[in-house]
């Protein structure tokens, strides 16, 4: 589904405009007129999109504030905020856009910030949890040291004595009161498992989705499934992806038209040309040897 067609960032000459009649932009209070000035000698293409297209760059090449213009633009759902300025949004006022078939309304944009801060959430749930756990199992002590004074003093001999309980009495067990009385934490997951979790969790079918460095806390193998994941949402869901990233699986996504912000003017370019994926390549290559041992 192709629901972003093509998308313009501001030219130079309406940014030279901007300035020229602009009363805001003549002050000197502002530190930063950003991103004003960012692609002003990029001469930046129309961008046209299709199921997959992918804005590559080293960084500080600017891709992730081209997905952030088009978020804002598109008036695109995010969770977590982002660098911005006074003039964000009259930047944003001079892009334009035209659209394939009408936007779905769940269309988002999901950065790297906002899957970290999902981790943390999960972590701060989980350690409310564990909070909880140790009130309830001092509770339970208290619960058994009436029906059976002095066999338990505290914390301290705890762990001996549940095992032998648990053994003797299964339905008086501290694991089935604490079944009873607790919510289970969430799975525990490493981040980047978490981190790859979070998008097969968030991600919906027929959707327009703008993905900030997806790659950030995944390992190599938790990378590559996003990419067949990604692939299999193009093929039988009905999404559409924008993405920044300069992870070698990621660019690799099948069909991708991959735009090389690094040049001037960008252009499209196939995966296996790019520099990072290269510098891997050359790498590997002069260490092939040690793989055969």
């Amino acid at each position: 589904m192709i629901y972003l067609q093509s998308f313009t960032m501001p030219t130079a000459s309406q940014e030279e405009d901007f300035f020229l009649g602009s009363l805001k932009a003549k002050k000197t209070c502002y530190t930063s007129k950003y991103p004003f000035g960012l692609f002003r000698y990029r001469n930046l293409p129309e961008f046209f999109f299709y199921d997959v297209t992918i804005f590559y760059g080293n960084n500080g090449s600017g891709k992730s504030t081209v997905l952030n213009v088009i978020a804002e633009k598109l008036g695109l759902k995010r969770n977590t905020p982002y660098n911005r300025t006074d003039f964000f949004d009259d930047y944003v006022e001079l892009a334009d856009y035209t659209l394939g078939m009408a936007l779905p309304r769940q269309s988002e944009i999901i950065t790297s910030d906002g899957v970290f801060e999902r981790v943390l959430e999960i972590r701060r749930l989980n350690d409310g949890i564990d909070d909880m756990r140790e009130e309830l199992v001092k509770e339970y002590i208290e619960e058994v040291s009436k029906e059976e004074p002095n066999l338990l003093r505290g914390l301290d001999d705890f762990d001996r004595w549940k095992r032998a309980s648990d053994m003797r009495n299964p339905n008086k067990s501290q694991s089935s009161f604490l079944r009873r009385n607790l919510v289970r934490n969430f799975e525990e997951r490493s981040n980047g498992e978490s981190a790859l979790a979070f998008f097969v969790d968030s991600i919906k079918d027929n959707t327009l989705y703008l993905l900030d460095e997806p790659e950030n806390s995944l390992s190599a193998e938790n990378q590559l499934q996003l990419k067949y994941f990604i692939e299999d949402c193009v093929r039988n869901h009905g999404c559409q992806f924008i993405i920044s990233t300069h992870s070698p699986f990621l660019l690799s996504i099948a069909h991708a038209t991959i735009y090389d912000i690094d040049s001037t003017p960008p252009e499209a370019r196939r995966w296996t040309e790019l520099e990072s994926v290269r510098v891997f390549y050359d790498f590997f290559k002069e260490n092939e040897w040690k793989f055969e041992d």
